[in-house]
């Protein structure tokens, strides 16, 4: 069988995972106690929530922000953030652990603002890469409140925290490699795809004649990312703190989100709910369909409240990634269009 054909299969039995884990959810909880809670919602704690949705969409950009201005592209502030948001609805609405927006970055800086290829993949690179380092880091800390002060009751996670630190090893390991001139990417692909050539399992024509352009976007991009790194060092210290700052909104608004559903969480119950959500949005199904559901429904049962509370929480952040995701599909097919 051909192998994309299997991987399409794949593709179909992870989406089958989402009724039911909707059946488990919907027997577990009713609907109705779900809505009475989001019932009590008033206008002005909607737009508080949504101006906390604001505030983080724009500090998530600011990390972008100052690498593309550290590379001598003084793009507006704003300018950037609106094109975050455009990767966001890609990365959202594609099925997968929210990537895919990455290419929208390196597509709108290169044709609005004349931003060289190779310097546009190493800042959306270098971007996600700080991105991913504080995400696991979070995640590997959320892991650790859980261990310790044994949030979850008569559940095992003694193992679990090994994943969050092999995935954190991954943008550090990466990083590390840039900043050292290595070639993380495009040197094991150049081997890789060289071996099979010589096994004449890719056709006669070698890999790398039919893609060089492919290939050489990302080694200069390598190279590009190496400069900035040894050149820059200051401004990618920035960047990260800009990621924590990112985190803090993060947990503020995940905050006041339970608080306008009526929730009084302790700091690391909050964090650790925070956690179980963040851990189910990186499975492959768009937007966490059912896995953030089902982490909320378990974490606030564990800690004692109305499970139905859980179900609303993640409605709540369905509508506004929703909301969002849309609003940044229309935005970058409007910029996409525009000369």
């Amino acid at each position: 069988m051909p192998k994309h054909i299997r991987l399409l299969r794949l593709r179909y039995l992870l989406w089958l995972v989402v009724p039911l884990l909707f059946l488990w959810v919907l027997r577990s909880v009713p609907l109705e106690d779900s809505w009475a809670v989001l019932a009590g919602i008033g206008p002005t704690q909607i737009l508080i929530l949504i101006l906390a949705n604001v505030l983080v969409s724009l500090t998530l950009s600011g990390r972008w922000w100052l690498i593309l201005r550290a590379q001598g592209h003084p793009i507006s502030y704003l300018t950037v953030a609106g094109y975050r948001v455009a990767a966001f609805g890609v990365s959202y609405f594609t099925p997968g652990p929210q990537f895919g927006g990455e290419v929208i970055q390196v597509h709108l800086v290169q044709r609005r603002h004349q931003v060289a290829r190779s310097t546009a993949i190493s800042a959306v690179t270098l971007d996600k890469s700080l991105e991913l380092l504080v995400n696991f880091a979070f995640l590997a800390g959320g892991i650790a409140c859980i261990l310790l002060w044994q949030v979850f009751p008569g559940v095992e996670v003694r193992q679990a925290i090994i994943l969050p630190f092999l995935l954190l090893a991954l943008p550090i390991g990466f990083l590390l490699a840039i900043w050292g001139g290595r070639h993380p990417v495009s040197g094991p692909l150049k081997v890789i795809v060289g071996f099979f050539s010589r096994q004449k399992l890719l056709g006669d024509v070698p890999w790398l004649s039919r893609h060089r352009k492919v290939y050489q976007a990302i080694r200069d991009s390598e190279e590009e990312a190496t400069r900035f790194c040894q050149e820059s060092p200051l401004t990618l210290m920035q960047a990260l703190l800009i990621s924590l700052v990112s985190w803090v909104a993060i947990l503020v608004e995940f905050w006041l989100m339970l608080r306008v559903l009526g929730l009084n969480l302790t700091p690391i119950q909050v964090i650790s709910a925070l956690t179980a959500a963040r851990i189910a949005i990186l499975l492959p199904l768009p937007g966490g369909l059912g896995t953030l559901e089902a982490s909320q429904v378990l974490a606030l049962g564990a800690f004692g409240l109305n499970p139905a509370a859980g179900i609303s929480l993640s409605l709540l952040i369905h509508v506004r990634d929703v909301a969002l995701g849309g609003l940044g599909l229309w935005w970058g097919g409007v910029k996409s269009q525009l000369p």
